[in-house]
């Protein structure tokens, strides 16, 4: 009975003074819908049916809202209907921290679990096995002086401290455990006894040496001990580069990482091309790896198409939706003092065509399908591999696009992200400061013929889960050298 007028109460609350979730809404709705340049391709899509529903649940749901920590998910719940990339609203000003009554007495602060076992007769153990698994003993250093256990259980395995010079991290403190979720698996990270991370997902082994857990930290395994495998030692190298770099992998195949498009990197991509020009333009096969590149910008893989040029490339022209925010959100783009005086000459003619058709879809430049075609094909590379994963999004995939137009090219790995068709992202502020909205104001000249956004590029081969992460590389080696 309790809880059946809990529901009730909370369902026709009112947000609080200090929650104004409604309000914040309603502004994130109208300026969404007004300035978003893909807004009316997907509600066209969907049906008009689909999204008036959609607001109505969703508003239900706001009305309720006492908090900024239970608003924020709502208005990310509202905009997922649209798309999953290039979309955002960010908190700036949570709530201010209840009053405490300082005549109460302290609630005693929680302690860890500690592990039963006996720390060193299972470090024994693992000396002694043989076989690979998530049990062992794993060190996080570098990144950090910690040592941990790793011991099977009924429902999955417990992570516990052995050694450690981190301040409060005690040995046998229970700091991780991978249990089974509903047929799945969910890792949690202890971060303190009232602090816990959790990822609906279990770590993943990298052969028998590294563990990653949560997309990015790596444990190596201490026992039991298995000898270095050069192609996860170049795995782990490649996944955690930050800048470009190339090697050669056999005298008839290069390497080449790309990790970012970030504009910065531009640059750094620019001279490594450079440096191994001439072993680039000598060497048959050339493997690029793209692998959880999440874009950046489109001048930073300018230089790299011509070593992949067969044939004209084909590239669609972007439209820019005509608001008076998002024409003053592009005449801002002048003011950036890295931009080059093309591309400020190309953005002020955008705004000048913005201002002359308000409300409209306005192409940047004069052509609705920009063709290049360059004077020279380079006989090597002959051969071009690059690898793909779910985590390739954005410019990316816009180079992809651009690449995989030439004859050398095939495209190695698993479906990239899918967010590239609503792009030229830009950020507003609500008028009470609370909230940020991040919001598109271009749509790609290919919609509908040719979508991406939630669907992403197919690979030419699709490597199966059977095929380790790991050996992606060697597999593509082996097919380009046939």
């Amino acid at each position: 009975m309790v809880t059946m007028v809990f529901v009730t109460l909370a369902a026709n609350a009112q947000n609080t003074p200090d929650c104004r979730c409604e309000e914040d809404f309603g502004w994130m709705r109208s300026t969404f819908e007004t300035n978003d340049a893909g807004f009316r391709y997907i509600v066209e899509r969907k049906g008009r049916a689909a999204y008036d529903f959609h607001n109505q649940i969703i508003l239900e749901k706001v009305r309720a809202a006492r908090t900024s920590s239970e608003c924020r998910p709502l208005l990310s719940e509202w905009l997922a209907f649209f798309r999953s990339g290039h979309i955002g609203i960010q908190l700036l000003r949570p709530d201010a921290p209840a009053v405490q009554n300082v005549s109460q007495a302290p609630e005693q602060s929680p302690e860890l679990e500690m592990w039963k076992g006996d720390i060193a007769a299972f470090e024994k153990e693992m000396a002694e096995r043989q076989d690979a698994g998530y049990e062992g003993v794993w060190d996080l250093a570098p990144a950090a002086p910690i040592k941990l256990g790793f011991k099977a259980e009924r429902d999955g395995y417990v992570g516990f401290v052995i050694e450690s010079n981190m301040q409060g991290w005690e040995p046998g403190q229970v700091r991780m455990r991978i249990t089974r979720n509903d047929g799945g698996w969910q890792t949690t990270l202890f971060n303190s006894p009232t602090n816990k991370l959790v990822a609906d997902e279990r770590p993943e082994l990298i052969g028998n040496v590294y563990m990653c857990i949560y997309g990015g930290q790596m444990f190596k395994r201490v026992s039991p001990a298995f000898p270095d495998d050069p192609r996860v030692n170049s795995y782990i190298k490649s996944r955690q580069a930050r800048t470009p770099y190339i090697e050669e992998l056999n005298p008839t195949t290069l390497y080449m990482r790309v990790p970012s498009f970030d504009h910065r990197y531009k640059p750094a991509i620019d001279q490594m091309i450079v440096d191994n020009f001439d072993k680039l333009t000598s060497t048959e096969n050339l493997i690029i790896d793209v692998r959880n590149n999440g874009g950046g910008s489109d001048v930073s893989y300018e230089e790299l198409l011509p070593l992949l040029y067969t044939d004209p490339v084909r590239t669609p022209g972007t439209l820019f939706l005509s608001t008076p925010l998002n024409i003053e959100k592009t005449v801002a783009l002048l003011d950036i003092v890295e931009l080059d005086e093309e591309t400020k000459g190309e953005l002020a003619a955008l705004a000048g065509k913005m201002k002359a058709h308000p409300g409209e879809f306005v192409l940047m430049g004069d052509e609705e399908v920009d063709v290049e075609t360059l004077d020279m094909v380079h006989g090597f590379p002959r051969n071009v591999g690059i690898i793909i994963n779910g985590n390739c999004a954005s410019t990316t995939e816009q180079f992809l696009l651009a690449a995989k137009q030439s004859l050398k090219v095939k495209l190695f790995g698993v479906t990239t992200h899918g967010m590239l068709d609503a792009s030229n992202v830009r950020q507003v502020d609500s008028p009470d400061g609370r909230y940020r909205l991040s919001y598109t104001t271009s749509l790609s000249a290919r919609i509908p013929g040719m979508a991406i956004d939630e669907i992403g590029l197919q690979p030419d081969f699709y490597l199966d889960k059977t095929i380790p992460e790991y050996r992606w590389v060697e597999f593509v080696n082996g097919v380009l050298n046939r």
